[in-house]
């Protein structure tokens, strides 16, 4: 079985860490990363979902803090915040830094991000294949009412504090898929929406051109998971991006953001939290199928349980 997953976030490495662990042994699963996040710092090429999601099916991600290695230093960062470059509200650590080198170093000499990703990531087994969404630079910035800023700098150095008034996919316009999403896509068996930020991890990969169209086409079924239980975000501030583009932050708010893809949306199916099933009219009645699954992923064993709900809903 081909399963393709659209991906981003801490939300998405772990939906994508149970969703290995439910699969058979000839199953294959590819990832295709949100790389709105990313940005050049310190003359580094940043990739942090794609390096989340790495670390997290590695067993190398610091799970107390939620990103970056475990184990980690921070001495280069301090070095370089008395030197005054870079942001110093944003620290990377050394081993983490070890990446961005490897993978700046990699693109300077003219590979594509989607193979620099292959070579990082073949350094451990991860059972997943991971492919950014497009080769191409988007960077998400935010509008506010006062500046635009980088998606990082409002996210973690303002923690979402300030209203955002729209989203800025820079570059998404003139971008194209990366090699191999699109018959990713079209050629899986089952295609799963991890319960990933909606607007700003699996909103910049929807706006690819190419990437829609291709979810049109699929065969498979385009399975959703809910970020959302019981009118709260999982983790993180997706309510303020979400209150932000006008959709309430509620289970089935976001399925009918994304649209059905029988009434040119996205989705055939979506999965909602036991405590939401009184939602799953509207769901429905937007023609969406929906299937009402216990979401939280408290542990391995109910990650992969979750896993094994979505490919029954692919499938069934």
């Amino acid at each position: 079985m081909k399963i393709t997953v659209l991906s981003g976030g801490v939300g998405g490495a772990r939906f994508l860490r149970g969703l290995r662990d439910a699969i058979s042994p000839t199953d294959e699963v590819t990832a295709v990363v949100n790389v709105g996040d990313d940005m050049w710092l310190t003359g580094l090429r940043i990739a942090p979902d794609l390096d989340s999601i790495m670390y997290t099916l590695a067993g190398e991600n610091d799970e107390r803090r939620g990103w970056g290695r475990v184990g980690e230093t921070e001495r280069v960062s301090g070095e370089l915040r008395a030197y005054g470059v870079g942001w110093p509200w944003f620290t990377l650590g050394d081993l983490d830094i070890g990446t961005h080198l490897t993978r700046s170093h990699l693109l300077r000499e003219g590979l594509p991000l989607s193979e620099v990703t292959a070579r990082i990531a073949s350094r451990w087994p991860l059972g997943v294949r991971l492919i950014p969404a497009t080769d191409d630079e988007v960077e998400t910035h935010v509008v506010t009412a006062e500046a635009t800023m980088h998606f990082q700098e409002w996210w973690t150095r303002h923690r979402a504090s300030i209203p955002a008034l729209s989203f800025d996919y820079r570059g998404v316009a003139e971008s194209t898929p990366a090699r191999g999403v699109l018959d990713a896509i079209t050629e899986a068996d089952a295609v799963l929406l991890a319960p990933s930020n909606p607007v700003v991890s699996i909103g910049p990969i929807l706006a690819i051109p190419g990437i829609r169209t291709a979810l049109a086409a699929t065969s498979a079924r385009v399975v959703g998971v809910s970020p959302i239980i019981s009118g709260a975000v999982v983790r993180g501030m997706a309510d303020a991006c979400l209150t932000a583009i006008g959709v309430s932050t509620t289970a089935d708010a976001v399925a009918l953001h994304y649209g059905a893809r029988s009434n040119g949306g996205v989705l055939d199916d979506w999965l909602v939290d036991n405590s939401d099933s009184q939602l799953t009219s509207a769901i429905e009645a937007a023609g969406i199928r929906a299937h009402v699954v216990p979401l939280w992923m408290r542990d391995p064993e109910s990650s992969a349980t979750l896993g094994r709900h979505a490919l029954a809903a692919a499938v069934g």
